[in-house]
């Protein structure tokens, strides 16, 4: 029982890692975050008082809003060092808000940067090298093992699934555990393929 157990947390944990390279975003999101890219770009746009980067992180109905939050925020911030650091924090809040509205996804507040989980993170690392290798590496390692790991289980009891009804299944477990593990990876899969279809037909959007 503690084996299945600790096979299945496993399994959790790989496919939450597949599902961050296929998936789009949702409440798992690092724009939420304080160092993620969203806000990244805020300050750096902030400091040179150029709202242009930002634009590409909204639809093309939420520009206005945009503008008019980034003007209001560099007038507040001129007025000194507390007023800078609350309009940042506002124009933050209200950009992030209406980016993740426009994923479709709840806005539930501004999240440390320790809330990006690792693989995002290497992620991130992959866009500054214009290297993915090692993000690659990293994901194909997690599967190739979560489904070796997995097979090894269901080969093994399979061997003795006809000595017992319990022999029998273990072997159903195992075989249960595996092929509902590939195939939610080949789902995964599917639906990143199929997001990215639709956002190369989609007109004035974006995706994150």
């Amino acid at each position: 029982m503690k084996t299945t157990q600790m096979m299945l947390g496993m399994t959790t944990v790989l496919l939450l890692l597949v599902a961050m390279l296929f998936v789009p975003a949702t409440g798992r999101a690092h724009c939420d975050t304080l160092d993620g890219p969203v806000v990244k770009t805020a300050r750096a746009a902030l400091e040179k008082g150029d709202v242009t980067p930002l634009l590409k992180w909204v639809r093309a109905e939420n520009e206005k809003e945009i503008k008019d939050a980034f003007n209001r925020t560099l007038a507040v911030r001129a007025k000194g060092a507390e007023a800078k650091e609350l309009a940042d924090m506002y124009f933050f809040e209200t950009l992030v808000r209406i980016h993740r509205a426009g994923e479709g996804a709840p806005y539930t507040g501004l999240k440390p940067g320790a809330a990006v989980d690792p693989a995002v993170a290497l992620a991130d690392q992959a866009m500054e090298s214009g290297k993915a290798d090692q993000l690659v590496q990293v994901l194909s390692n997690a599967m190739a093992g979560g489904i070796r790991e997995r097979f090894q289980r269901a080969l093994e009891t399979k061997k003795h699934a006809d000595n017992s009804v319990t022999a029998g299944r273990e072997f159903v477990e195992a075989y249960v555990i595996f092929t509902h593990y590939v195939e939610g990876l080949h789902g995964m899969i599917k639906a990143g393929a199929a997001h990215h279809g639709e956002g190369e037909e989609a007109a004035g959007g974006h995706g994150h």
